[in-house]
């Protein structure tokens, strides 16, 4: 069985070492009652409870999965009385608005509480994620009384939310959705379609699901202007917050998956379910973007929180497993044979690991410490910037971390061979589970084109320009010292080189729309190599200012050589592949595929 125990160190030192957040939260309003003593004793609790009480559900979760009958699910041993524990704690309402039952800490410390979560059992996490997401939407687009009524109990943990977006026919299109909502004379509407894929749309963990679907109006415009969001839950909840009877809608089947089995992935089918309309008619994308993007950074820390656990897991295995001799000569004559960390491949799958977990968790925070400036500052010039800084962000972080979670859930299960492969380890789970993060909630694909699509072309690259400015101003205020100087100078050069990429790929677009699409999954990654060796050179700055042992920076350092030399280069293929032009893919006609 994998273990997991929260890496606090590295946590701490992501926080308050490379990112600063006592004196972010210390200037922010309403951020001064996080302090350090009251973070770090959160943390600890966190690391408590997913090490203590998630953790140990997660392989037996996996292999009893949940089990459905007559439109009833009931989830593994052990999870219902998990979120129990998980609702009496009040993490539910950790990030959420006082005036609705919550605590209002900073999102920052809800992001290091979400990848423990992740990395204990990232099946469990789904059950409450999307609830978080539900809030969002509630809180900037609901009417006062719908945040009084649906908020305070999801808020509470008596209530989960869901995202209802994805159809039988339209997934990522979703202007081809079909599901119709019906005014009522009440003033209510009725919500009729299927919605497929969704996560925790039936459960045996609370009273009440609260449903945010998306629906067409009778006289809506065709495409995604006509889409309007609707609040409908399982069980009808009237103006005052009184609960009725049985809506009109229920989970048909569950989906049988290749991982996160024991996540509840439902078909749901409304027929003439009572729902509230929420925001503007037709305006409806808007509120669910509100949610979707929440999710995306979401998933991001899912493929965190899997990189950490798989690195654990195979670092450990690494240094007890004796296999053959070190090339250069034994390293422990006394046994038999050498531990498999002598062996330089099984190192850089390991580091590889280790790189992407460590400088992960920087890039991941640092989205978390922008949501926080866009929340609670009160100048609105700093308040926009981190929103267009996040808008530039949120597709690298969801699409970095989970394709690494892939890599790195793949290298761990290669350090155990063939124990690997096998149930008993847990390695062969991490690698399942992880499959689906690069695709719900947008695939990579999808990052991608938001990313150079959108954000950068489409909005003119204000989030670009913000980030390449801070890396400018980082590796000026650095070029002196003489501790990072041998990252400064690849990192200026690279960013610099980012620019006129994007400036080249810019112009081609202009003439030929097919290069952009062409450019775009590469380009990804190109940013998201460079962003991660920006937060790795911020690593090893924060690290040699700090207090910390020496073991530690040097670690850091180590660590992030091996990215620069080994990682960072990759780089250059994607460079060679976006010069390559669409051409390549394009010319060959479709009869020709075979």
């Amino acid at each position: 069985m994998s273990k997991y125990a929260a890496p606090l160190k590295d946590m701490r030192f992501a926080l308050y070492d490379v990112l600063g957040v006592e004196a972010l939260f210390a200037r922010l309003p309403g951020g001064d009652s996080a302090t350090r003593d009251l973070v770090d004793a959160v943390l600890d609790e966190a690391a408590r409870f997913t090490g203590q009480v998630l953790a140990p559900l997660n392989q037996t979760g996996d292999q009893e999965g949940c089990h459905f009958e007559a439109g009833q699910v009931r989830t593994p041993k052990g999870f219902k009385e998990a979120y129990a524990q998980f609702a009496e704690g009040g993490w539910n309402a950790l990030t959420a608005p006082e005036a609705y039952g919550g605590q209002h800490m900073p999102e920052t410390v809800g992001a290091v509480v979400k990848e423990m979560i992740d990395s204990a059992n990232l099946s469990w996490g789904n059950y409450p994620l999307l609830s978080h997401g539900a809030t969002e939407a509630l809180k900037q687009h609901g009417e006062e009384w719908q945040r009084e009524v649906f908020l305070a109990p999801i808020i509470a943990g008596r209530w989960t939310g869901t995202m209802c977006l994805t159809e039988p026919h339209c997934g990522t299109d979703l202007g081809l959705l079909k599901t119709k909502a019906e005014p009522a004379a009440d003033g209510t509407f009725r919500v009729t379609g299927t919605k497929i894929f969704i996560t925790a749309g039936e459960h045996d963990f609370t009273d009440n699901i609260v449903h945010l679907v998306l629906a067409r109006l009778p006289d809506a415009p065709p495409g995604t202007k006509g889409i309007s969001l609707f609040i409908v839950p399982k069980f009808k909840v009237a103006r005052d917050g009184t609960q009725g009877e049985r809506n009109s809608l229920a989970c048909g089947s569950i989906e049988h998956k290749m991982g996160i089995k024991a996540s509840a992935t439902c078909v749901m089918n409304f027929d003439g379910a009572e729902g509230y309309l929420i925001g503007q008619p037709n305006k409806g994308l808007t509120a669910m973007f509100t949610m979707m993007n929440t999710a995306r950074i979401a998933v991001g820390y899912q493929g965190l929180g899997l990189i950490e656990r798989a690195y654990q897991n195979a670092l450990a295995y690494a240094r007890d497993r004796l296999q053959m001799r070190a090339l250069s000569g034994p390293k422990a004559p006394q046994k038999p044979a050498d531990p498999l960390i002598v062996h330089p491949d099984i190192r850089r799958m390991l580091l590889t690991q280790k790189a992407f977990a460590e400088g992960g968790r920087v890039l991941g925070y640092y989205a978390a410490t922008l949501v926080d400036v866009i929340e609670r500052s009160a100048d609105p010039a700093e308040r926009q910037r981190a929103d267009e800084l996040l808008g530039f962000i949120t597709p690298i972080v969801k699409a970095m971390l989970t394709e690494a979670a892939q890599e790195c859930t793949y290298n761990a299960l290669q350090v155990f061979g063939g124990h690997g492969y096998i149930a008993e380890w847990g390695m062969e789970q991490l690698a399942r589970d992880a499959r689906i993060t690069t695709i719900y909630e947008g695939t990579t694909q999808i990052q991608a084109l938001d990313l150079l699509g959108r954000k950068i072309l489409q909005l003119q690259g204000a989030g670009l320009r913000h980030f390449v400015e801070e890396i400018s101003a980082f590796c000026h205020a650095q070029q002196a010292n003489g501790e990072v100087v041998e990252f400064i100078k690849p990192l200026a050069e690279l960013t610099q080189e980012w620019i006129g990429l994007t400036q080249e790929i810019g112009k081609k677009a202009m003439t030929e729309p097919e290069e952009m699409g062409a450019a775009a999954v590469d380009y990804l990654f190109y940013a998201g190599y460079i962003t991660l060796a920006y937060f790795w050179a911020r690593s090893v700055a924060a690290a040699d200012a700090s207090s910390h042992p020496d073991d530690f920076k040097q670690a850091k350092r180590h660590t992030a050589r091996f990215y620069y030399s080994r990682i960072l280069p990759r780089t250059r293929a994607h460079l060679t592949a976006i010069r390559a032009g669409a051409d390549s893919l394009m010319a060959m006609p479709d009869a020709l595929f075979g």
